[in-house]
């Protein structure tokens, strides 16, 4: 059988192990759990177990809103994280409230596998869930301290795929650019160990292709029409002055974890 197949009957039984200790059910709960609010949490790692435990929450900014002013807009930043990402939250929380049993799952474990979720709520957690996902690495990869250029194993790990970090750079923004409409630019990892500059449509997440998100670039207009109007290239030239290469050195890490799990 080839490889892929054999993957692909693994993950799906695995998948299905999942749903099943987690209590998961097509049918929906008659209790009333929706939640109104989303309240903020400490840290990427606490929103991760709080998926598995309860509602979906609404991580801080781990910076002031006015921290990264020069490149990215105070106005932008509030109304980004504040309302944007707040909704999805909001959004993600009401969808899967008649299915409690979602929420013992993390935002990972549902967006990998989303053929899975009830038929009724399954585009409202695509775009909500794969928002709120995005979102949450998005505010952790950026930083008023950055160091300009990749450090560590990234820098090695760009060199080796692409060559150098400018050619890196610019097939990340052209990714960017070329991304018709609302989308996200990225660096994933395959599945294979392999990275990839590539990019989705509005808020798809790479882990709904079987790929691992290090590092992201939001290119929906509400992430920078304040300042740059219609210059998306501007825009992703200015993010590289933001970025935090110590956080995305440890989603290298949980990616090459993740491909050592899967093999």
């Amino acid at each position: 059988m080839h490889i892929k197949k054999v993957y692909g009957l693994i993950f799906s039984v695995a998948m299905a192990a999942i749903f099943a200790l987690s209590g998961f059910s097509l049918e929906p709960s008659t209790a009333s759990t929706h939640q109104t609010a989303s309240e903020p949490i400490n840290s990427a790692s606490e929103l991760l177990a709080q998926s598995r435990f309860g509602t979906f929450k609404l991580p801080p900014l781990p910076y002031e809103y006015d921290a990264l002013d020069e490149f990215i807009d105070t106005q932008t930043m509030t109304l980004h994280h504040d309302k944007h990402h707040a909704g999805y939250v909001k959004n993600l929380n009401k969808a899967i409230s008649s299915y409690p049993s979602l929420r013992r799952l993390s935002i990972e474990d549902i967006l990998r596998d989303l053929d899975r979720i009830p038929e009724d709520i399954q585009s409202t957690v695509r775009k909500n869930g794969g928002g709120h996902a995005n979102h949450s690495m998005f505010w952790e990869i950026m930083t008023p301290d950055s160091s300009g250029e990749p450090t560590g194993d990234i820098a090695k790990a760009i060199n080796d795929t692409f060559g150098d970090f400018a050619t890196f750079q610019e097939e990340f923004n052209t990714a960017g650019k070329k991304r018709f409409g609302s989308g996200w630019a990225w660096l994933v990892m395959n599945k294979d160990g392999s990275l990839e500059v590539t990019s989705t449509g509005n808020q798809d997440s790479p882990f709904m292709q079987g790929q691992y998100p290090i590092m992201g670039n939001d290119v929906w207009e509400h992430a920078y029409y304040l300042k740059y109007q219609n210059k998306r290239g501007d825009y992703l030239d200015a993010w590289w002055n933001v970025l935090n290469w110590d956080e995305i050195n440890n989603r290298l890490d949980d990616a090459q974890s993740w491909v050592k799990e899967i093999s």
